[in-house]
């Protein structure tokens, strides 16, 4: 496959993010053929590899949000967390990875443009999320979600958010909702951590704010 058709190819996409499979598709190419090319661009700093099977044309340097949809793509996933928490503005401190809910196993993914720590959600408490902005590209939980899920993995993962950094939680963040959603986690044993915990966090808030 030639250097000039690839980069038609990738040119057609109209994104700066690719996967292997749509260059394929769009130039009519096998994934063998494609794949050598595409490696071929990237040691020549045309292009770059975010992770397998998903490429970035070079230039600035990549959102790791923005290349959500592409490294998640068998799964729905959504920012959750840490990283939701920090996006909100309940949290400063920039998280060093971004955290992932999703209904696939935990793991954790390493890539050119971040570090993705990936928390299993079991399916029925999967929900609670929307397009970033309302038009975005990724998804992420609302507010009092994000919250809860870290409860939540917390009640299974002793060391994982089980202490936060500093909070502060604006006039809009609902602990009612957040009390629903803990209402709604399907176990008993972890509803009920869930429930002592954001007891917790709900009285250090309105201590902070007595203050």
């Amino acid at each position: 496959m030639r250097k000039r058709s690839t980069l038609l190819a990738i040119k057609e996409t109209g994104r700066r993010i690719f996967t292997t499979r749509e260059i394929s598709s769009v130039s009519g190419k096998s994934l063998s053929a494609v794949t050598q090319s595409l490696k071929n661009l990237a040691e020549e700093g045309f292009i770059i590899k975010i992770c397998r099977g998903v490429w970035a044309q070079a230039g600035q340097p990549i959102n790791p949000y923005a290349a959500i949809p592409y490294i998640f793509q068998e799964r729905r996933a959504y920012v959750s967390f840490i990283s939701a928490l920090h996006i909100h503005g309940i949290i400063e401190q920039i998280p060093q990875v971004t955290t992932i809910a999703s209904t696939a196993h935990a793991r954790t993914i390493r890539t050119a443009v971040g570090v993705f720590q990936v928390h299993r959600i079991t399916p029925s408490f999967f929900a609670g999320f929307e397009w970033y902005k309302g038009s975005g590209n990724f998804l992420i939980a609302e507010p009092e979600k994000a919250l809860v899920d870290s409860l939540y993995v917390s009640a299974y993962k002793k060391r994982m958010f089980g202490h936060f950094p500093e909070l502060h939680f604006p006039a809009s963040f609902s602990f009612k909702k957040a009390r629903e959603w803990v209402g709604k986690i399907p176990a008993a044993n972890t509803r009920a951590y869930a429930e002592r915990r954001l007891k917790e966090i709900l009285a250090s808030a309105r201590g902070n704010a007595a203050r």
